[in-house]
C-alpha cells in the first residue's frame, strides 16, 4: 500500500511539473507576424506569441487567430457576429512550414525580457490555453489575434511597459485601412462596404490601428520597457526575418464589381431608352431592380439590427437599396401600375439624393461600383415617375 502511495505522489509530482513547467534562462518570448496571404482569410495578415527555451527544446506558437468550424451553431453564431475563436498551441517548425508553403514572409520581434517576465507570460499562455480558458468572443476591429498580444504583454508586465503610437502620422477611418489590405480582392471590398456601416468611417484613433498584424509589429517595434535598474531600454531586443515572400503576380479579371455594374447599368439605360421611344414598359425589368435593391435593403436592416457585429450599425446604404422595394416589386408585374407607385418613386429618389449627399460629406463612404448603379435607378425611377400614365396601359 505504500509503494502504491508513493508511485501516487511522484506521478502527481510529475504531473505538477507537467502543467507548470519551469523555464530556464535561456527562454525568450517572441511576436511573431506574419504578412498577407492570396487568399481573403489572410489579406490583412496574422499575429502569435512564440515561447522558445532551447534547453528545454520547447519552440512552441500560441495562436488567437483560430476557430472551429464544427462548432455548435458555427454559421448562424459567424452570421449573428457571436462567433467564438480560441487560443490553440502548436510546433514553432509545424507553424512556419505551413507560412513557407503559402509563400507568406514571417517576421520575429524577441522581446527584450528578464527570466521572471518570461515565465510569467509563458504561465499566463499556459493556462489560457486549457480548454475551459481558451474561448474568447472574437471581434474583427478590437479583440482578434493581433490586439491580444498587446492586451496580453500590458496587462502582465503593467506599467513595466509602454506602448506608443506617436509613430503612426495618418488620419485613417476603419474603412480606410481595410482598402489599404483588400486591393486584390475587388468582391471581397464590394461586400464589406455593403455590409459595414457608417460607424468605421470615423476616424480611427492611433490605437484601433492595432486591429491589423503590420501594425502590431511596428507598436511592438516603438516599445520601450523599464529594467530592474529603472532604466529604459527597447522592449524588442532582436527583429528577425524567418521567411521572405514569394509574391505570385495577379491575374487582371474584368468580372469585377465596377464592370460588371457598369456593363448592367448600360443594359438598364438602353432598355428604358427604348421603353421611352415606344412608349412601353419593361416589366421584368422593373421587377429586378425593385427586386435587386429590396433585398440587399433587408441584409442591410439584419445586420444592423438582429447582429452583434460592432462594425455594421448605422449602414446607410439602406437608403438606395430601401428594403420596401421588395415587396414592391410584386406590385411592378402588374401591367397597370397604381397611382401610388409615382409618389413612392419620387421619396425612392430623394433618398439616393440624400444618399449623394451623405457620400460627398464623407458621414459615409459608400463603394464606388455602385455609382453607375444608382445613376441608372436614378433614370428608371424618374422614367417611372414622369410616365407612368404613357406605360401605365
Amino acid at each position: 500500500m505504500k509503494k502504491i502511495y508513493i508511485i501516487f505522489l511522484i506521478f502527481c509530482s510529475f504531473f505538477y511539473q507537467l502543467n507548470a513547467q519551469k523555464l530556464s534562462d535561456k527562454a525568450t518570448v517572441s511576436i511573431i507576424t506574419c504578412g498577407p496571404g492570396s487568399e481573403l482569410y489572410s489579406a490583412f495578415g496574422h499575429s502569435a506569441f512564440r515561447i522558445h527555451d532551447p534547453v528545454l527544446q520547447l519552440d512552441k506558437i500560441y495562436n488567437y487567430g483560430t476557430f472551429d468550424f464544427n462548432a455548435p451553431n458555427f454559421y448562424l453564431n459567424f452570421a449573428k457576429g457571436k462567433l467564438i475563436y480560441q487560443l490553440s498551441t502548436t510546433s514553432f517548425i509545424r507553424f512556419i512550414r505551413e507560412y513557407n508553403y503559402e509563400k507568406r514572409w514571417v517576421k520575429a520581434q524577441e522581446l527584450n525580457l528578464n527570466a521572471n517576465d518570461v515565465q510569467k507570460i509563458y504561465d499566463f499562455l499556459e493556462n489560457n490555453a486549457k480548454p475551459k480558458n481558451k474561448y474568447y468572443r472574437y471581434d474583427f476591429f478590437y479583440n482578434n489575434c493581433a490586439t491580444k498580444l498587446e492586451d496580453i504583454i500590458q496587462n502582465i508586465l503593467k506599467e513595466k511597459v509602454h506602448f506608443t503610437t506617436n509613430y503612426i502620422k495618418t488620419n485613417k477611418t476603419h474603412r480606410d485601412l481595410i482598402a489599404d489590405y483588400t486591393t486584390n480582392f475587388k468582391w471581397a471590398k464590394f461586400g464589406i462596404d455593403l455590409a459595414l456601416g457608417s460607424v468605421i468611417d470615423k476616424t480611427a484613433s492611433k490605437k484601433d490601428y492595432n486591429f491589423l498584424p503590420d501594425y502590431i509589429f511596428k507598436t511592438f517595434e516603438n516599445a520601450t520597457i523599464n529594467s530592474e535598474k529603472n532604466q529604459t531600454k527597447p522592449l524588442v531586443k532582436k527583429e528577425t526575418t524567418i521567411l521572405t515572400s514569394k509574391k505570385t503576380k495577379q491575374k487582371y479579371s474584368f468580372l469585377t464589381p465596377v464592370n460588371i455594374l457598369f456593363a448592367f447599368s448600360l443594359l438598364i439605360a438602353f432598355i428604358t431608352y427604348r421603353d421611352f421611344k415606344k412608349k412601353k414598359r419593361t416589366k421584368i425589368i422593373d421587377f429586378a431592380l425593385y427586386f435587386i435593391t429590396g433585398s440587399i435593403g433587408i441584409v442591410v436592416l439584419l445586420l444592423w439590427f438582429a447582429t452583434s457585429h460592432t462594425a455594421t450599425y448605422r449602414n446607410l446604404n439602406f437608403l438606395w437599396a430601401f428594403a420596401p422595394n421588395l415587396v414592391v416589386a410584386f406590385v411592378l408585374l402588374k401591367n397597370k401600375i397604381p397611382h401610388w407607385v409615382k409618389g413612392y418613386n419620387k421619396i425612392l429618389l430623394l433618398l439616393i439624393a440624400l444618399t449623394f449627399i451623405l457620400w460627398i460629406l464623407k458621414i459615409q463612404v459608400f463603394n464606388l461600383a455602385i455609382t453607375p448603379f444608382l445613376l441608372v435607378l436614378i433614370i428608371r425611377y424618374s422614367y417611372l415617375t414622369t410616365s407612368r400614365k404613357k406605360v401605365g396601359n
